[in-house]
Parts: C-alpha cells; structure tokens; sequence
C-alpha cells in the first residue's frame, strides 16, 4: 500500500488541536461525503484544527484504487471547497487519503478494513484512534456497528478510542429508535455515539445557551411572566428535489421534528446547566423534551396540521407540486408541511404556548425562533392617538442570515403621540466577519475531542419520537382528503394560519 509523500511544509502550530485519530467514512463515494465532510475537513485544516497525524479512510461499494481515490476527492473539494485549495495543504492531505471497497453486510469487508487501518496507523501515528461515520443509508446502521464489534474496532485498549457517528434519521418512530439504540449499545457504550444533527454546528444555534445564561437582562424574563408564546419556523424553499425515494417513507414531521425541531425547543426553554459539560448540557435538555405535555389523540386534531405542496410560482416561474416530483406517487399523501402548537408543563414555561413550523415550497428560506413578550397595559396611551401596543419579539436568526433582532416601540418625532416599532439588529458576519462553513466543522471537532456536548443521547432520541409517536397514530389512522392542500410558494394551508388565529396570534412574516 503506497503511503504517499509526506509533506513537512504543512505545519500546524500547537494549540487545541484535534485529537490524532483516523476518520473512516462509511458510503465515501456519496453526496455527503464530497458537500460536506471532506470541505469540513479541509475547513478545519485551514484553521489549524487538524492533528497533523491524521488520515482519512474511505469505504463504498465502488471499486477505486487509493489514487483513484484522491483524483476523485481533489475534483470533488475543488466544485465544493469554499475557499480556495492550498496546494501544499491538498499535498499534505492526499497523501493521507487511502480507500478500500467491499460490502457493509459483508465481514470481510471488514477485514480488509482492519488491515488498512493497521498499516495507516503505522504509517501516520494515529494511534489506532478510529472515528467511524456512517454516511450511509440508515437501514445500514445497526448492521455496520456490529460488524465493527466482531472485527474488534470499536474495542477501547491501550488509551486508543473508538466513535462512531451516526446522521439522522435515528429510527423512524418510538419502538425503532428504541431497537436502534439496542442494537448501537449492544457493541457501542453511549460515550462512543455521536448522533448528529448538523443543524446544532450552526453558530446562532450554539449562541443560544451563551446569549441566555451570559446577559443579564434577559434571563429575569426568560418565563411565563413576560413572555407571551414562542414561534419556531424551519421553513425551506426549495422542493424535495431528487430526495423522493426517502421522503415517501419520512415525510416533514419525521424528517423535522423530532431533531431538528426539538432540539431548537430544549436549548430555547432549558434550564441553566450548572456546567457546560456534555452531560449537564443534555440532561437539562431531556428534562425539556420529558415535561412537553402530552397530546391526546383528539387534541391531535386541534394542535396539528399537516399539509403537502400543489403546483406554484416563483417570480413567475411554474414549480410543480410535490406529487410530480421524481419517486413519488401521484397520489401520495405524504405530508411535505407541519405545524404543531405544544405546551411544557414546567414552572417556567406553564401555560405558554410553543408554535412550531417546517416545510417544503415556502416562500423564503428561513430557520428562525420568535420570542414574543407579553403586551404592555394600555392604560397610560387612552388619550392619545396610539391605537394599541404592539409586542416586543425577540427573534434568533439560524439560516440564512445568522444573527439577533429585537423590535421596541419608540415614540415618532411630533407634537402627538405616535408610536412605531424599530428593531435592533444584530448579525454575526457584521461583528464578527465570516468563516467558510459548511455546517460539519464544529460537530466533527467535537468528536474528535470527545465533546458530545452538541450531539443527542439515546434518552433524547426516545424522549423525542414520544412526543411524536400520537400525532403519528392518528395522521396513520385518519388519511388526509384534501392533499395538495398549499401553493408551491406560500405559506403553507389555512389551517395553520387558522390554529393561531384561533388564540388571538399570527404566524410571524419572516420576510429576512
């Protein structure tokens, strides 16, 4: 096996640096691999974050000699690399690329892996550190972790250690996620899963315990007193493009909510941690999901809306509605819409209610949570010309713009009272300038310096598919009539609109 040449010219400085490990990609030759992990890699090697011993190794299906390997990798990072490729870093890099192929049911597959990985060690100091990520199929995960187990490479001797990630979807409802995390402890002890949810890389997401518990001002009112409800919107664009196979069988309230979602709620609602240790973290995001008060199946009726996407336009153009799309059924009723109004049924947050939003052909992509605060009384602006109040809203840009705003009233210049809203706004890229991210950067680091602060626990995982598993059932039971029920380009049906209006509320125009 050719190692390659070993390119001295890339230093990286000593610092927190990543731990020396191998990173082995199961399903190298996919989509994620090429947009995701390798540009994450070379990310984190520009910054100075890679151990310089570390390797990569890729195993597919696909035949591929390891120099077949890197021409394919060097092509794929020049179309998805965000900033420019330094030669002397692809150098280095390729020169720690090697590939091996087989089947993932296959044992010997796992041999010949195991053999790779040896004379990698050797060749590249690693250490035999090994981090397993499964860009795979999820019907491939259990069965991929166990036959890591029987070749003996999630084994932990000699100060080596062993992860595994695993990308989402984590089962498809209560009892599968249940046999998933089964079968994944059954080789794996908990500290070497990683479950990822990319969108918890994100910076405005991970800002969101810091802007919490590290200001002052807004903690006190962080309750039921002041607040008046919450709004989550994870709203895409784009269609399902050529995601029809998977999306038949998940649909927007699998694929959305019970990840995604849920975690935006707990970092949102949770207590204080008393440290921002990985466990202190999680355990007070769990005790979130755990006090979401159930939904019984006739308020499933009331509390939830389902909805799928009919032909549209945007600027002008046609788009066609979901059940035209590749791989799917001209009469599927797979929803590509959710909307869900829930409670947490704890001291701090009795009573207020949690809207939340996903789906596919909205009008603008947009992943944001809105704090809207409780009315100030009236009384003082009776004589005045001012109408009525409005709410101040607090709102936690995620995507596409990262950032923070905050809407106040303030009087218009004039001899009367007149009142209009302004906003203060905050944007990370202003402040703080922009790092080429792809999302992955930040998860991938953290697992190398086994910090699984970002990354779900078995317990949440199930604790999510709980507060689901009923909306499941009766959407199961009781078929939808009336699907497409939403314009491509719209806001999703009148229904959902109708939920709020029902309590007095809007759906907030997320317009950024």
């Amino acid at each position: 096996m050719s190692t390659g040449k070993i390119i001295d010219e890339y230093k990286i400085p000593d610092g927190q640096i990543a731990d020396r490990c191998v990173m082995v990609i199961f399903g190298a030759s996919g989509d994620l691999t090429k947009r995701k992990l390798i540009p994450a890699l070379h990310n984190l090697a520009n910054n100075n974050l890679l151990s310089k011993d570390f390797a990569v190794v890729g195993i597919s299906r696909s035949k591929m000699s390891n120099e077949e390997f890197r021409e394919k990798i060097k092509q794929e990072l020049q179309q998805y690399a965000i900033s420019e490729i330094d030669p002397v870093f692809w150098d280095w890099f390729a020169s720690r690329l090697y590939y091996t192929n087989g089947d993932f049911n296959d044992f010997q597959a796992y041999t010949e892996l195991k053999k790779v990985l040896l004379q990698v060690d050797k060749d590249h100091g690693t250490n035999g550190n090994y981090l397993c990520y499964l860009a795979t199929a999820p019907e491939y995960f259990s069965e991929i972790v166990k036959q890591l187990g029987v070749s003996g490479l999630t084994d932990e001797l000699n100060g080596q250690w062993r992860r595994v990630i695993i990308e989402k979807p984590f089962g498809h409802d209560l009892d599968s996620a249940r046999q998933l995390n089964q079968n994944l402890r059954s080789v794996l002890k908990e500290k070497q899963i990683y479950r990822i949810d990319h969108y918890l890389g994100k910076e405005t997401v991970q800002n969101i315990l810091v802007f919490r518990f590290s200001n002052g001002i807004f903690e006190p009112i962080w309750n039921r007193r002041y607040i008046d409800h919450i709004q989550i919107t994870v709203a895409e664009k784009l269609g399902i493009e050529q995601r029809g196979g998977y999306y038949e069988k998940a649909g927007a309230l699998r694929d959305m909510v019970p990840n995604h979602i849920f975690q935006l709620i707990t970092l949102t609602a949770m207590e204080p941690p008393i440290s921002f240790d990985a466990d202190a973290v999680r355990d007070e995001q769990t005790k979130i999901l755990r006090a979401i008060a159930p939904i019984s199946p006739e308020e499933v009726l009331n509390r939830s809306v389902r909805g799928q996407y009919g032909e549209g336009s945007y600027n002008g153009e046609s788009v066609p509605g979901y059940r035209s799309e590749p791989d799917v059924s001209p009469k599927s009723i797979t929803e590509t819409f959710v909307a869900i109004k829930l409670f947490i049924d704890n001291w701090r947050w009795a009573g207020i209610p949690f809207y939340l939003r996903t789906g596919k052909r909205l009008p603008n992509r947009v992943t944001e949570i809105a704090i809207q605060f409780k009315r100030a009384p009236f009384v003082l602006f009776r004589k005045t010309g001012v109408e009525k109040l409005t709410s101040n809203t607090l709102v936690l840009r995620i995507q596409p713009d990262e950032g923070i705003s905050l809407s106040f009233d303030a009087k218009i210049p004039g001899p009367i009272v007149n009142l209009g809203t302004v906003n203060m706004d905050f944007e990370y890229e202003d402040y703080f300038g922009s790092m080429p991210s792809t999302g992955y950067e930040r998860l991938l680091y953290d697992c190398m310096l086994a910090d699984a602060t970002l990354f779900q626990r078995a317990d949440m995982v199930e604790a999510g598919w709980n507060i689901v598993e009923p909306i499941l059932d009766v959407w199961n039971s009781l078929k939808p009539r009336n699907f497409p029920n939403y314009k491509a380009g719209t806001w999703g049906p009148n229904e959902a609109h109708d939920m709020l209006r029902k309590d007095g509320r809007e759906w907030r125009k997320s317009d950024k």
